[in-house]
């Protein structure tokens, strides 16, 4: 079942999901104020990862309650390499002011360390990176404006079995053209629209203690036009609608579950693969670099392999045409959190 979420507020009287199900743009009226949940349970991220075939750069502002993330990373695909510069606050308890739409409201965070700024701008969005430290000194600085052109997204709200005051509101925005720059260690990394596309990650939420899920994401061109997907699963309760969904040229195509087949005791080493129950989405999936890391306080636990690569195989847009994809970069991931 993929039921398709209608206008209204996201929480009722008392701080429960209104409605499960997906949508096509934001639908659904999130409100901090509204959540029904102890401060130190609520999740907010915005996370935005720009790709530009031989290199890519992501970015992330989260207020997890108890702690903050604030964080950057730069990718070469061609040494490959992931180098991360993050920085850890404590009790933010949404004082970070993190927008309650997608679509308005800016985030300004300033550290020492580095300094992040998501702007909205007519047409688009701009994110501004400065992090002098980058690279054991190295230095980054990035300007890049993401065009926004009218086109669908994908929109899931998601509850948690057992847990009534608990849910996931989660955007992906995909095919956003860039451009701009990245500067690393002095030197200079153009991005342009025709090569370079950005997905953003809009994450609001009360989350349960023990999770594990995987995401996939990728963004560029097919026969011509802007292609790109959003696959996953692994959290709450999905009976009303997965987050799976295909996008060409401007609009969603929905399909049902997909099922990652990742090979064992390995993350970038061997082919991973993807299918779907309904035969809409079929890839092979080579992995580049793996962006790992594993905290462990025992109470607090966080295990991420976040893996770069190219997809190819095919996807099959709603009225049955097939898409073939061949060497897509994008990345897919496994995440075990107990947070």
């Amino acid at each position: 079942m993929q039921h398709e979420l209608g206008e209204g507020d996201l929480l009722d009287a008392e701080g429960r999901l209104a409605e499960a199900g997906w949508a096509r743009r934001e639908v659904r009226r999130y409100s901090r104020a509204a959540i029904g949940a102890p401060w130190y349970r609520i999740k907010e991220w915005d996370y935005y990862c720009v790709l530009a075939g031989r290199y890519g750069l992501s970015c992330v502002v989260a207020d997890n309650g108890y702690m903050g993330l604030l964080g950057a990373t730069w990718f070469d695909f061609e040494e490959p390499r992931a180098t991360e510069e993050s920085i850890v606050t404590l009790l933010p308890r949404g004082r970070m002011k993190l927008p309650e739409s997608a679509d308005s409201g800016d985030i300004l965070q300033q550290h020492p360390k580095i300094g992040l700024a998501f702007r909205h701008e007519r047409g688009g969005r701009r994110l501004t990176v400065d992090c002098p430290g980058f690279g054991k000194g190295r230095g980054l600085k990035a300007e890049l404006f993401l065009s926004q052109p009218p086109m669908d997204r994908m929109v899931i709200a998601t509850p948690f079995a057992g847990a009534p005051h608990a849910f996931y509101y989660n955007q992906k925005i995909n095919c956003m053209p860039a451009t701009g720059s990245v500067s690393v260690g002095g030197e200079h990394f153009a991005f342009e629209p025709s090569s370079a596309f950005g997905v953003l990650d809009w994450g609001r939420g009360v989350w349960t203690y023990d999770n594990v899920w995987y995401w996939g994401s990728a963004s560029g061109m097919a026969e011509g036009k802007p292609f790109g997907f959003n696959i996953g699963y692994g959290f709450g309760d999905t009976s009303a609608a997965s987050e799976n969904m295909i996008f060409f040229d401007g609009k969603a195509h929905k399909f049902d579950q997909v099922t990652f087949h990742i090979p064992p005791d390995t993350f970038d080493g061997a082919p991973w693969s993807f299918t779907s129950n309904d035969g809409r989405f079929e890839m092979r999936f080579e992995p580049i670099v793996d962006r790992h890391s594993a905290v462990n306080l025992k109470l607090l636990r966080s295990i991420q392999h976040q893996v770069f690569g190219r997809f190819s195989g095919v996807a099959v847009l709603d009225d049955g045409r097939r898409i073939e994809v061949k060497e897509l970069l994008g990345f897919a991931e496994e995440v075990r959190n107990r947070w």
